[in-house]
């Protein structure tokens, strides 16, 4: 299975990632968040649905510069949202959570820490994450579980902006410590484009949409991870 994994798009689109789409098999495209720049929220639908005439599955969350009306675009466009969702496809399990941690700038889409951790944990919890790992007839190695974030964890390199500060979010983090997802998909620092691990979990930050930057996640049979930065410029 192939993933493309997309953030940051604030409003703008992006004609090389139309192009990919067309000339490469991609699955899936997960986008972690801040699809508008505050608005305008019509943006949204139109641009899911231009990207679902390409036959790939979407599934996206909403970021902290997306106003409160962009999850109901996104469910009404041809995308999934997955914020605040748990969602199989295949041998995923899929769980999302946007807006982010508390910034200097007051954005629509803040969460205190407290209520962040809370919210994700109950997302968490209504799948036992631990049981999607076992093996079945269906699924003999096993579930891969991703969680999508528009926050990254703190103190990882998806967080790490221009002055080497850490701003991401412990709730995330915490998060990520106590269920142990395979996968950790974020966004919100648009500089801190990376991939990390967080102790068995691999945490990226695909980049920024306006800079050309995403990530194709491939999945083999065996469920290994193979993710490469792509320029969809």
């Amino acid at each position: 299975m192939n993933i493309l994994a997309i953030s940051d798009v604030h409003g703008n689109e992006n004609n090389g990632l139309y192009s990919y789409l067309n000339n490469n098999n991609v699955d899936l495209l997960i986008i972690s968040g801040d699809i508008t720049n505050f608005g305008p929220v019509d943006f949204v639908e139109y641009f899911m649905n231009k990207l679902s005439n390409h036959g790939t599955k979407i599934f996206a969350v909403p970021g902290n510069c997306d106003p409160d009306d962009v999850e109901g675009k996104i469910i009404d466009s041809n995308a999934i949202c997955i914020h605040d969702n748990v969602v199989e496809y295949e041998n995923l399990v899929i769980y999302g959570f946007g807006g982010s941690n508390p910034t200097p700038f007051d954005t629509p889409g803040e969460v205190d820490e407290e209520t962040l951790y809370k919210s994700i944990k109950k997302v968490l919890d209504s799948k036992d994450i631990n049981l999607v790992k076992e093996s079945s007839d269906e699924f003999p190695n096993g579930r891969i579980s991703i969680l999508v974030t528009h926050a990254p964890p703190k103190n990882t390199e998806a967080d790490k902006i221009v002055n080497g500060s850490h701003v991401g979010s412990e709730s995330v983090r915490k998060i990520i410590e106590e269920y142990k997802p395979r996968l950790n998909i974020c966004g919100h620092i648009h500089e801190a484009r990376s991939m990390d691990m967080l102790d068995d979990t691999i945490i990226i930050n695909p980049g920024m949409l306006e800079h050309g930057h995403g990530c194709l996640i491939e999945i083999d049979e065996n469920n290994n991870i193979i993710a490469n930065f792509v320029n969809l410029d």
